[in-house]
């Protein structure tokens, strides 16, 4: 537990915000030789990045085709490129820091029907078009060397993908982080961000005064910064976790232990962990409801994938916030001249946060060629206000939740 920001201090930089986003950010500038400084309003990893299904899933939650489509080739192109850096970043901060978060490699893209299984056929020349290698599409019938379920007709093999404990990761992105001389304050939350030549940060007993200042408080920013949130709307997503699985029940499951995906708009994620339970997510709840149940929106879909574990022992089950835009694409910007900004990874968080946080630290040190490629794009208000844009979301869910149910 760190303790509470209770004094003023000045730093180089701070980043509001103990996330993936934050403490990405906040480890590439101190591996720069910065000071700095990050508040965080609860936790290390309270939002998504604790609560997240530990997955590595490359490009974005649009992919790279249809930002060529509609924002020009070179936006295209240089997203791009960075599409699968974040993978990489994740596993050099494991390696350099040792950072002991079960990290195995092997991600799936599972197809629930024939449309899914041609997107995924075209995706595979489209990534790597883009430089990104390792991939391999399995039949029905190879893919049953991957998932003991009859669920899928096909899939994409991302051996570059992977699984890892999430928590543990930020945990050590932070102790990493702490290493170079960096401060994290706990139970901080930011309540004004003040624009100047300084930019100073309050907090109910203290302040930061910075040359820069990082909001990467995604889907918890709790109206710190209203035109911020007017862009992106929070959700919900729900994990169960199993009991402990023997081990010939976990090689039934997962016989090579990749974690998987499928290709539903509203779809279902799990794994393994490290101790030998399924972890399983899925479902959305808009507007960040807490469910009542959550095992009761999560255990059709996991007796649908894996029959046989009717009647197993959930131990533990939450839900947590990610952030989405109304394009499905990342939000990176500056208010002014020295306040910068990420949010809205729209289910991508994993690895789009951890390229976020490189893209911001270089832009802080005057590399911003890449940040600008982000604040290009455009971000765009959910329509229908306060009152309306949940529900016009949830309509919207809806449609495409039907579309994967028809197969269409």
């Amino acid at each position: 537990m760190r303790l509470p920001l209770q004094e003023n201090v000045k730093a180089d930089i701070c980043v509001i915000g103990a996330g993936y986003t934050g403490m990405s950010t906040a480890l590439h500038l101190a591996e720069n030789g910065y000071k700095v400084i990050v508040l965080e309003g609860s936790r290390i990893g309270f939002g998504a990045s604790g609560r997240n299904g530990g997955q590595i899933v490359n490009s974005y939650s649009r992919d790279v085709d249809f930002i060529e489509k509609h924002y020009g080739k070179h936006a295209g192109a240089e997203m791009g490129e960075m599409a699968f850096e974040g993978g990489r970043i994740i596993r050099r901060f494991v390696e350099q820091y040792d950072i002991k978060c079960d990290l195995k490699p092997g991600g799936i893209f599972a197809a629930c029907n024939k449309r899914q299984l041609s997107e995924l056929e075209a995706k595979k020349p489209l990534w790597e078009s883009h430089g990104h290698t390792g991939l391999e599409l399995l039949d029905k019938e190879q893919l049953k060397s991957y998932v003991g379920s009859d669920r899928y007709v096909g899939a994409l093999l991302d051996n570059t993908g992977g699984h890892f404990h999430p928590l543990n990761l930020v945990l050590g992105e932070a102790a990493a982080f702490e290493s170079l001389g960096g401060t994290i304050y706990e139970s901080s939350p930011a309540i004004s961000v003040q624009e100047g030549a300084m930019a100073v940060v309050k907090t109910e007993f203290g302040s930061v005064t910075a040359d820069y200042v990082v909001v990467a408080g995604n889907a918890y920013l709790n109206g710190l910064i209203p035109k911020l949130e007017s862009r992106a709307i929070p959700c919900g997503t729900q994990v169960v976790t199993t009991e402990p699985l023997s081990e010939e029940v976990q090689k039934r499951l997962l016989p090579k232990d990749n974690c998987i995906e499928d290709c539903n708009y509203l779809l279902d994620y799990y794994r393994l962990s490290g101790d030998g339970r399924l972890i399983y997510g899925g479902g959305v709840t808009y507007g960040a409801r807490e469910p009542d149940k959550i095992e009761s929106l999560i255990m059709p879909n996991m007796l649908k994938t894996y029959p046989e574990l009717k009647g197993v022992k959930i131990d533990y089950a939450w839900t947590g916030n990610f952030l989405l835009t109304l394009m499905r694409l990342p939000q990176l910007g500056r208010i002014g001249g020295n306040i910068f900004y990420a949010q809205g990874y729209s289910g991508h968080g994993v690895t789009c946060s951890h390229l976020a946080g490189k893209v911001l630290s270089d832009a802080i040190r005057g590399q911003a060629e890449r940040f600008d490629v982000f604040a290009g794009l455009p971000q765009y208000n959910f329509p229908g206000g306060r009152l309306f844009r949940i529900p016009l979301t949830a309509l919207g869910a809806w449609y495409y939740n039907l579309r994967d149910q028809l197969g269409v």
